[in-house]
C-alpha cells in the first residue's frame, strides 16, 4: 500500500523532543511514520517507540516503513487519548517524550476515499477510525438546523454557519447529502453572490474541518489526553504538539499554562491551602512555526504551530 504524507517540521519536532538513546518515546499520531523513523534513529540501540494511530491505513503503512526497527517498536491501532491505558498495559509507569501531529495526512485527504477533501467526489465519511459508527453523512442528514449551525460555528468558526445549515436542511428534503461534492456545492451556493470568487479560502473549507472535528471528537480527545500528560512523563520528559487550527492550539496553550502555575489561592489567604505545584514548563515562549522553505515545499504546513513543554 502506498501511503503519501509529508511530515511537518520533522527536524524541529524531533529535536525539541530531546530524544536520547535507550529512552522510551511515543508518537501518538503515526501518519506516514516520518517523525517515528527520525525518533527511532536517535534512540537506538536500546530505545523504544510506542506508535499509535486511529487510522488502520497508517498502522499498516508503519508496519512496513518501520520494519527495520521492529524490535524497538510497538504499534497500536488506537487513539492517543488512551495513552495512559496503553502504557499501563505495557507495564511502563511513564515515558520520556510524547509527540502529536494533529493534522490530516496527505493519504487521508487524497486517497483514503473518505471525503476529507472537497476537491474530490467521495462518500461523506470523514472517520479517521473506520470502526466508529457515526459518519459525516449521518451528522449532515440527521442533525437539525440549529445543531448543524452550532457545529459549523464552534468547530469551524464559519461566519455563514446559519446559511449553510439552512441550505443543507433544504437540500436533504429532496435527496440526502451523501458525497463531498454535494456538500461542497451547498457551501458555495450558500455564500452571498456578491462575494463569489472573492473568498480567501474555499467556502467549504471551514465546514469540512468542523464536520471532521465533530465526527472524530477531536477536541474532546485532545482535552482528555493533555490533562493527564504530567503523570505520563518522566522528569525532564517532553511533550511536543503540532496543531493546525486555533481551537487545538488554544487547548494546548491553556493546559501548558495551567501546568506552569503554582499556588492559585486568593491573594488574601495567609497560607496556601490549594497545594498546587508547578509540574511543567514551556520550552519556548511562542510556538515554533515552519520556515519559508518548508511552507513553499509543503503548503499544508503553513498553519502549523509546535508547542513544547517539559516535565519538572
Amino acid at each position: 500500500m502506498q501511503y503519501n504524507h509529508v511530515s511537518v517540521m520533522p527536524a524541529e519536532a524531533v529535536d525539541y523532543l530531546n530524544c536520547r538513546p535507550g529512552k522510551i518515546y511515543v508518537d501518538g499520531t503515526l501518519g506516514g511514520a516520518g517523525h517515528a523513523r527520525r525518533i527511532l534513529e536517535k534512540i537506538l540501540p536500546e530505545g523504544r517507540l510506542i506508535g499509535i494511530d486511529q487510522d488502520k491505513d497508517a498502522i499498516r503503512h508503519a508496519e512496513i516503513a518501520l520494519k527495520p526497527f521492529v524490535s524497538n517498536v510497538r504499534l497500536f491501532h488506537d487513539s492517543y487519548s488512551n495513552l495512559e491505558d496503553i502504557i499501563a498495559g505495557l507495564g511502563i509507569p511513564a515515558v520520556d517524550g510524547i509527540l502529536l501531529d494533529l493534522g490530516l495526512s496527505l493519504h487521508q485527504l487524497e486517497s483514503s476515499g473518505r471525503g476529507f477533501s472537497f476537491k474530490n467526489n467521495e462518500p461523506l465519511d470523514m472517520r479517521m477510525n473506520t470502526d466508529l459508527k457515526i459518519t459525516a453523512s449521518d451528522i449532515v442528514n440527521t442533525s437539525d438546523e440549529n445543531d448543524l449551525a452550532k457545529i459549523f460555528k464552534e468547530y469551524g468558526e464559519e461566519r455563514m454557519a446559519g446559511r449553510i445549515a439552512r441550505q443543507i436542511v433544504s437540500t436533504r428534503k429532496t435527496k440526502p447529502v451523501l458525497t463531498s461534492r454535494q456538500l461542497s456545492d451547498i457551501a458555495i451556493h450558500a455564500y452571498p453572490a456578491k462575494k463569489s470568487g472573492s473568498h480567501r479560502i474555499h467556502p467549504a473549507t471551514r465546514i469540512f474541518m468542523a464536520l471532521r472535528i465533530a465526527v472524530n471528537s477531536e477536541l474532546e480527545r485532545l482535552e482528555r489526553f493533555i490533562s493527564g500528560v504530567p503523570d505520563m512523563l518522566n522528569p525532564e520528559g517532553r511533550l511536543c504538539v503540532i496543531s493546525f487550527h486555533s481551537l487545538e492550539d488554544r487547548i494546548v496553550k491553556r493546559n501548558i499554562k495551567e501546568f506552569e502555575k503554582e499556588c492559585i489561592c486568593p491573594p488574601g489567604f495567609p497560607k496556601c491551602v490549594c497545594n498546587k505545584q508547578r509540574v511543567m514548563k514551556a520550552i519556548t515562549k511562542k510556538p515554533v512555526t515552519p520556515n519559508e522553505q518548508e511552507v513553499a515545499d509543503n503548503p499544508m504546513s503553513r498553519s502549523a504551530k509546535l508547542r513544547i513543554a517539559e516535565k519538572l
